[in-house]
Parts: structure tokens; C-alpha cells; sequence
């Protein structure tokens, strides 16, 4: 007899925003751009921007402590602390140390993840995982980010784009019978790392007052070639994800995909033959924030009503490595 995997239990959800509002008409004041532009183009309407001295890891505690609230757990109820994240405080110690000392979870095992957008998928299957070999019982994953802070705020064509944010998840493990995690489909490729970068800060180019006068600690984008990469690898993602479920694209609920461009968002929906009111849309106000923007949606999405206990909902992302991936969940 074949012995079935623990099923992973999602127990409760968290997000947190900056109070401070950029919008478009702000955006228009600094650089040579326009509401009509940024609208057309992206979707995006305003986006939130942390004050100078806040870290993304007061960001994710917050986050934390809500998704913490919401499943009815203490910080003692944890075996694990994940953080996806690609704008950490610092370089060492990991944003989850930081975390987890803010959260007084001392001595349990915690450690960022690096996928860019894609954070917060890989950081499911990497809980999944430790939860299913019986290491680890619940989780607290996060995605948090502050893009603001590696923002180059004279390039019009990416300054636009970028939020900040942060979004958690508490996972446990449960029945087979129970299982909210249904599958989950990851992929990468670094043939195409240098389309979607930040140069310095690390070991090619430490940082410098050369590296600094460069900008080359800001983001680095080839909008193009990520635009056509972004909808063939989430299509792709999002099929793969549902086979692995068994079940097929007329059982989801609702697709909450990465948001980063709604025409981004709109080509994945064709192509997977789906009408956009099966897509959850929050980019308009959030703008992107790479690892936290599924988790922060999904958030809104049970908030809000838009999904309720026992609906099926697919997460599906694209983000600088290349990396990608999608998730198959019934809360």
C-alpha cells in the first residue's frame, strides 16, 4: 500500500502597504511621463512607496503578525520562517533572522529565497516540501519588498512600474483529505538573466562611488524581450500546474497572476482561454512588487469576498533569473 503525503493546510493570510501614495500625476512632476501613458501602457494608477528609513522587514512582520492573527496562531506555533525577497535589509543577515527576532520565534530555523517575482510560488513548494517529509509542521512564509530602494527614478520607463509591499502566508500540515496546496510547477533560465537585472552590490561589481554614480545599483530592464518571455512562461506555468492538479483550466475559480503590466495580464488570459473576470486585478493601486504581489492578492481576494473556503484559485508567476511558476490551491 502506497503511504499518502500529509496534505499542507493554508491556516490564515496577511498583507501590509505603506501609507504613503505615488501617483501617476506625482510621477509626471519627476519624470517626463503622463497619467494617460503610464494607464494605457501598464494599468498602474498609483503605487506605495516606503519612507526612507523603514526596511522591507517591517514590512513582512506586519504582514506576519496579520496572517498570524488570522490563523489563530502565536509566533511559538512555528517551526519555520521563509521570506521571499530580493530587496532584503541587508546582504547577511537574512530578512527572515530579522523577522524572526522581531517576532520573538527564537531558534527556529529561518532563511530568505531569491526568485524575484516568482518568489512566493517557489517559496509554497519549498514549504510544501518540508511540510510533506514530516521536518516541519507550520510555516510562516512571506514575501516582502521595497522596490522603491533600487528604483532609478530618472528612468521613465521602469520608475513607473515599481511598489512596495509585503504579503504572508501561515502554512501547516494536515489530513491528505484537507490538502489546500493542490500542485505547484516551477522553472527556470538564466540564458535570459541579463534582461531583468541589478548590476552592483555583489561580488562582479562591489559597490563603488563609480558603481554608484552609474546607477548600477537600480533595476535594469529590456521591457520588451520580458514582456514576450513573461506571457509564453506564464501560459506555460499556468498549464502545467493545473495537469499536475489533475484537474483542468474550467475548475479554477479564479487566476491571480503576477502583476506586473495588465497587458502582461491580458495575453496570459487569451492565451489560456479565460475572460478577464476570472482574473484578479489589484495592479492598478499597487503597482508591482515582485514577490509579494501574489500572496498580497490572494490576500484581497478572500478579504474582499471574491474567493471563498473550498474554491480552487491558480497563482501564477514570471520574474528576473528567468524564473517562473504557477500553484494550484483550494482554500
Amino acid at each position: 500500500m502506497i503511504e499518502k503525503k500529509p496534505g499542507v493546510q493554508i491556516l490564515g493570510t496577511g498583507a501590509y502597504f505603506p501609507s504613503k501614495v505615488l501617483t501617476n500625476s506625482d510621477l509626471e512632476k519627476i519624470v517626463n511621463t503622463s497619467d494617460e501613458w503610464i494607464t494605457s501602457r501598464t494599468g498602474i494608477e498609483t503605487r506605495r512607496i516606503s519612507d526612507s528609513d523603514i526596511p522591507t522587514s517591517e514590512l513582512a512582520f506586519r504582514a506576519s503578525i496579520e496572517a498570524l492573527n488570522t490563523a489563530k496562531l502565536t509566533t511559538k506555533q512555528l517551526d519555520l520562517i521563509l521570506v521571499a525577497t530580493i530587496t532584503p535589509d541587508m546582504l547577511f543577515p537574512s530578512t527572515a533572522c530579522l523577522l524572526q527576532r522581531r517576532l520573538g520565534a527564537k531558534g527556529i530555523p529561518s532563511f530568505d529565497l531569491a526568485a524575484a517575482c516568482s518568489g512566493f510560488i517557489y517559496g509554497i513548494s519549498i514549504a510544501r516540501s518540508f511540510i510533506q517529509s514530516g521536518l516541519y509542521k507550520t510555516i510562516l512564509l512571506v514575501g516582502a519588498e521595497e522596490l522603491s530602494k533600487i528604483t532609478d527614478w530618472t528612468d521613465r520607463t521602469t520608475c513607473v512600474l515599481f511598489g512596495d509591499g509585503a504579503g504572508a502566508m501561515v502554512l501547516t500540515a494536515s489530513s491528505y483529505k484537507e490538502n489546500s496546496i493542490l500542485s505547484t510547477f516551477l522553472g527556470a533560465d538564466g540564458d535570459y538573466s541579463n534582461l531583468l537585472y541589478v548590476p552592483a552590490g555583489g561580488t562582479l561589481h562591489p559597490t563603488t562611488n563609480e558603481t554608484v554614480v552609474k546607477k548600477m545599483h537600480t533595476i535594469k530592464m529590456e521591457g520588451k524581450q520580458v514582456f514576450k518571455m513573461a506571457v509564453l512562461k506564464m501560459v506555460y506555468a499556468a498549464k502545467k500546474a493545473i495537469e499536475l492538479s489533475g484537474l483542468q483550466i474550467k475548475d479554477i475559480k479564479l487566476f491571480i497572476p503576477h502583476q506586473a503590466n495588465i497587458r502582461i495580464i491580458k495575453a496570459v488570459a487569451e492565451k489560456l482561454g479565460i475572460s478577464m473576470q476570472q482574473v484578479f486585478i489589484n495592479i492598478y493601486k499597487t503597482g508591482n512588487i515582485s514577490s509579494a504581489t501574489t500572496i498580497t492578492a490572494l490576500d484581497e481576494a478572500i478579504k474582499t469576498g471574491k474567493i471563498k473556503k473550498g474554491d480552487i484559485v491558480e497563482l501564477i508567476s514570471f520574474g528576473s533569473g528567468f524564473t517562473w511558476g504557477a500553484t494550484v490551491i483550494q482554500l
